[in-house]
């Protein structure tokens, strides 16, 4: 049974969620991006700089998070959440492989980017925490499919917006692969120039919390490259299961 909602809470929730891709908006441009009329956006945006969640720059006239926000996340943390725990490990595997890490949880029938740690070559792989993404292309993706539970699995693959240029069948002998191998890799198929390989942080249980990615530009991380890594993302991901327990 669907939960009743409110919905002007819903529509300034859908305001703030505006900024996860972008620092700064317009009033037209954040109305365009809820599908809202500017008079009620514009009221709506009152209400949240009242309370301290977003701010205005009069001199550009463009909005952004406020410090209410980050007050909120202070207390968002804990020391067994895998995004804090993990971080110094997923550290020492971008000092060892030099290329951007990142570590993807599952949401329903996305993915989100929940933590990021930055290759330091002049050319990488940028990767903004809170981004959500398909699960049906990337190399986090299917590893977040293949390691779900069979009635995950179903719900995903018969999702109706599921894209008509990937062929489910051959996405289920993928997602068979990628448990007899480990892990899975992926080129270029969510964003042009850009490669990933990642593998599965498993809990106790076997259930699987969490994607560790490794990605960064197509011409450096090729197939040859990712095989070579392999093993190496796959120990780093096992030591992390043993980690969140």
């Amino acid at each position: 049974m669907e939960k009743k909602t409110v919905r002007s809470v819903e529509r300034a929730l859908d305001i703030l969620l505006c900024f996860t891709t972008q620092n700064e908006l317009t009033l037209t441009e954040i109305s365009h991006q809820v599908g809202l009329n500017k008079s009620t956006v514009y009221r709506l945006l009152a209400s949240l700089e009242k309370k301290g969640f977003v701010t205005k720059d009069e001199a550009t006239e463009k909005y952004r998070l406020g410090f209410r926000v980050w007050e909120l996340s202070a207390h968002l943390e804990r020391v067994d959440d895998p995004a804090v725990m993990l971080l110094p490990e997923m550290e020492r595997l971008r000092d060892i492989l030099d290329e951007t890490v990142t570590l993807y949880v599952r949401d329903g029938k996305e993915r989100v980017r929940v933590q990021a740690v930055e290759s330091k070559q002049t050319i990488r792989r940028v990767a903004p925490i809170g981004v959500r993404m398909p699960l049906n292309v990337g190399a986090s993706g299917k590893i977040l499919v293949a390691y779900a539970e069979p009635d995950v699995q179903e719900m995903i693959l018969n999702d109706p917006d599921w894209p008509e240029h990937i062929d489910k069948e051959v996405f289920m002998l993928q997602l068979l692969k990628i448990r007899q191998l480990g892990y899975a890799t992926s080129v270029e198929e969510r964003e042009a120039g850009t490669s990933a390989i990642a593998a599965p942080i498993l809990n106790r249980q076997g259930k699987c919390v969490a994607a560790l990615a490794v990605s960064g530009p197509s011409g450096r991380l090729t197939p040859d490259k990712m095989e070579e890594f392999a093993p190496i993302v796959i120990d780093f991901a096992s030591r992390m299961s043993k980690m969140v327990g």
